[in-house]
């Protein structure tokens, strides 16, 4: 170490919040960029859901694979000071360039609003999207382990506070660039063509970075830095297949057994490496069941943001919006680090209770299965309220009568005269496509036999009035999904004799002529002014109902007269109905699991690590955030189930399978010392050196050793 006492501050060495603000700041560099990251696929490089998705778990994925990099470098190399400044600076560069590629006025646009050259776009995303991801993954398993260098070996108890105020810095910058990166990329900006502000949602995380780099370059001079001890990695490696090679190569002899399968390694290897090794594949093996957490964990921001689509948001003074559920975790964390601190744990240790940290582990995985079967109930409650969309060789039909007589529909397939006051609509119907070939109409003296060919999975409107004979019109609805973003669906039927142009909300919807609609159109909640411009030069305004959440409604303009709108809405979609607040359970408790289990990981892959390991062990539980990720994509491919609900259950039911495993392997384990094991090694050596040498002083050594 270069330094070994420094100013101080609250109890802690004064360099420790240099690293702690450096944290916060790239951690608020890395959500707020992650935030808006899906959005930005699918709305401004306009891919569908599935290769937004697929990318997305990508770029997550290997920013948790690449931590292994990073300890290389700097157990072997460059050190952790040094690794964080230089892959820092990759990162900066790498937040830069995706604010470069999100600027819309690079290209011309075309008809619909795609770029014209959308491959320089996705070139510099992906450019950009590496270079984050070796930057953040890369200085990951450096910056905890860092911060735990600046303590003394009697500091043990601030050593460990540290790392509940890391994973606070961690969770505060989270919760911040979660609420406001969202809000700057829904300013409109550009110069020649108006879209979404996502260089403004990419450049603060950008400048955040590059604060976080400054803030840790400043406090250089106090940091304890320890020298790279070699490559290590390289070692471990030789080592673990020299006693691999070793063992199998003496198989079929006469040898003694060994304790150890590594100590067939010792004729080549010193013994101390050996323990070291053997303590990091303990710990390394106690690994192989975590990555399930980490599968329930990170669906946060994927399954259980969809879940809120279909939720209502209406909080009172505040509407929240799915995604903006996503900050529920990061303020508990902040809430709750502190008490369980200073009340949870210290209220177990009155009560004489031995809450290990592999407990604690154990807790934490369990009570994320808790968590998700939380989520599988409020799902249950949600299927409910859900419409039934036509499925494979289905066929939906509404009708809406805009006439004044009663209208009756005969679509055969056991529909039989569906009677349709003027005026009125029906609820969706559902037919077997293969069997909904014709339809008769019956309107007033008229009837009307027309044949119908429908691709099947859609829901279609059909429109009837009868002025002059029956007039009838086939509208393809395209909803067959609730809304994804919770917004809702609207669109506009002209029952008057001309044609009208409508602006609701300040959208304008364009001129719409008679017995016609126009597309559905998104809006957000709330009461919207609608305001109609007849071809006569008449104005007419309304307000709307109030929308709630992911509804979707036909709106029918009646009348347009002496400044009189009058209007009919008809529900296609109803609103959701089940409150976002009962997400709040599975929340609360997948935090609580979260404390016990990530903050107490952290700490405890530092206190089993010997010192030259601990940035390798670091990025050990790191990659199994990684493995995680993919373990979500494996599952939720391979499940093939139909329910949300039974997909939570599974996931569930998975974790507690390995909470299980994990408590016997944990109950096996034994804790370790690494200073005190390295000491005793230490003290073993010398005993031995000092009794050779005094062998060779009484002579009664062999020569040969005694020469050397």
């Amino acid at each position: 170490m270069e330094r070994k006492h420094g100013p101080s501050c609250l109890g802690f060495p004064l360099s420790i919040f240099f690293i702690v603000i450096n944290e916060f700041c790239e951690r608020f560099s890395y959500y707020g960029m992650r935030a808006v990251l899906v959005l930005y696929f699918k709305f401004f490089l306009h891919w569908d859901d599935n290769l937004s998705t697929a990318i997305y778990h990508s770029f997550v994925a290997l920013c948790y694979l690449t931590p292994i990099l990073g300890a290389i470098i700097a157990d072997s190399w460059l050190g952790k000071f040094m690794t964080i400044v230089s892959l820092s600076i990759v990162y900066t560069i790498g937040q830069t360039v995706m604010a470069v590629s999100s600027i819309n006025d690079l290209t011309d646009y075309n008809r619909d609003g795609i770029p014209d050259n959308i491959p320089l776009h996705i070139g510099l995303s992906m450019i950009g999207l590496i270079l984050i991801a070796f930057g953040t993954g890369g200085i990951k398993p450096c910056v905890s382990a860092f911060g735990g260098d600046q303590f003394e070996e009697e500091q043990e108890k601030q050593r460990s506070k540290f790392f509940s105020l890391f994973y606070l810095s961690v969770n505060a910058g989270s919760l911040l660039s979660t609420i406001i990166t969202p809000v700057l990329r829904g300013e409109e900006c550009g110069i020649h063509t108006k879209q979404k502000c996502y260089p403004l949602a990419f450049g603060v995380p950008a400048a955040l970075m590059a604060v976080s780099l400054i803030v840790f370059i400043l406090g250089s001079k106090m940091y304890k830095k320890a020298h790279p001890q070699g490559n290590i990695m390289l070692q471990v490696s030789k080592c673990i297949g020299f006693a691999v090679k070793n063992r199998f190569q003496h198989r079929s002899k006469q040898f003694p057994t060994r304790e150890h399968w590594l100590d067939w390694a010792s004729e080549k290897y010193d013994k101390r490496l050996i323990t070291q090794i053997k303590m990091v594949l303990k710990v390394l093996f106690l690994y192989i069941p975590l990555p399930m957490f980490w599968a329930l964990f990170d669906q946060q921001g994927s399954r259980w943001t969809l879940q809120a689509t279909t939720m209502d948001g209406n909080f009172g003074a505040i509407q929240i919006q799915p995604d903006q559920m996503q900050t529920v975790n990061p303020i508990l964390i902040v809430i709750m680090v502190p008490v369980v601190d200073t009340v949870v744990y210290p209220l177990i240790k009155k009560c004489h209770i031995n809450f290990t940290p592999l407990r604690k582990i154990t807790v934490g995985m369990f009570l994320a299965s808790l968590a998700f079967v939380a989520a599988a109930l409020v799902q249950v409650q949600i299927d409910k309220t859900l419409p039934d969309f036509p499925k494979e060789g289905q066929s939906q039909i509404k009708v809406i009568n805009l006439g004044t007589d009663v209208a009756k529909v005969d679509f055969g397939s056991g529909v039989e005269n569906v009677s349709v006051e003027s005026l009125m609509a029906t609820n969706y119907m559902t037919f077997d496509t293969t069997s909904l070939t014709r339809m008769n109409i019956a309107y007033g003296n008229q009837t009307l036999n027309q044949p119908l060919n429908f691709p099947g999975k859609e829901r279609h409107t059909l429109l009837l009035k009868n002025t002059g004979g029956i007039q009838t019109e086939l509208l393809l609805d395209g909803l067959t999904s609730k809304s994804e973003d919770g917004k809702n669906q609207i669109r506009f039927i002209n029952n008057l004799a001309s044609t009208i142009n409508i602006t609701m909300g300040g959208t304008h919807l364009g001129d719409v002529k008679n017995f016609s609609a126009t597309n559905y159109t998104s809006f957000t909640r709330g009461v919207k002014e609608i305001v109609v411009f007849a071809d006569n030069s008449l104005t007419c305004k309304n307000q709307s109902i109030s929308f709630g959440y992911g509804s979707a409604y036909t709106i029918v303009i009646q009348e347009c007269n002496n400044n009189t709108l009058a209007l009919k809405y008809v529900e296609d979609i109803q609103p959701n109905t089940v409150h976002m607040a009962w997400q709040l359970p599975q929340y609360f408790i997948m935090t609580c699991g979260e404390v016990v289990f990530s903050v107490t990981g952290l700490a405890f892959s530092y206190s089993q690590a010997p010192s030259n390991m601990k940035s390798v062990l670091q990025a050990g539980w790191l990659l199994t955030v990684a493995i995680g990720n993919i373990i979500v994509l494996i599952v939720a491919g391979a499940s093939k189930l139909s329910e949300q609900w039974a997909e939570y259950v599974l996931f569930a039911a998975l974790l507690m399978a390995v909470c299980i495993i994990f408590s016997i392997m944990a109950y096996f384990y034994t804790y370790v010392d690494p200073v005190e094991t390295e000491v005793q090694l230490d003290e073993d050596e010398k005993k031995k050196m000092e009794n050779e040498k005094s062998i060779c002083e009484n002579g009664t050594g062999p020569i040969s050793q005694c020469e050397l």
